[in-house]
């Protein structure tokens, strides 16, 4: 009995993080459009989606990686 509650409250955990981050990240995808700092709050919700989702991760370390590439002056389509 246990077992099952905490599974169950590990699931809602996992939904709720989820039901965030993509509300997050789609209210930083139309403030692409919108006025707002889109740049800041897109990565939070990946930062957010990250936390149980691989696919997240990779497109947020992708991000960050070509922000710090761009803040040193380097050209982020230049191949390494």
């Amino acid at each position: 009995m246990t077992a099952m509650i905490l599974r169950t409250v590990r699931q809602a955990k996992r939904l709720v993080i989820i039901i965030i981050g993509f509300t997050v990240l789609v209210i930083g995808v139309a403030m692409i459009v919108l006025p707002g700092p889109a740049i800041i709050v897109i990565p939070i919700g990946l930062g957010i989606l990250a936390t149980e989702f691989i696919w997240a991760r990779r497109l947020l370390k992708t991000v960050r990686d070509k922000f710090h590439k761009n803040k040193k002056g380097g050209n982020v389509n230049e191949a390494e």
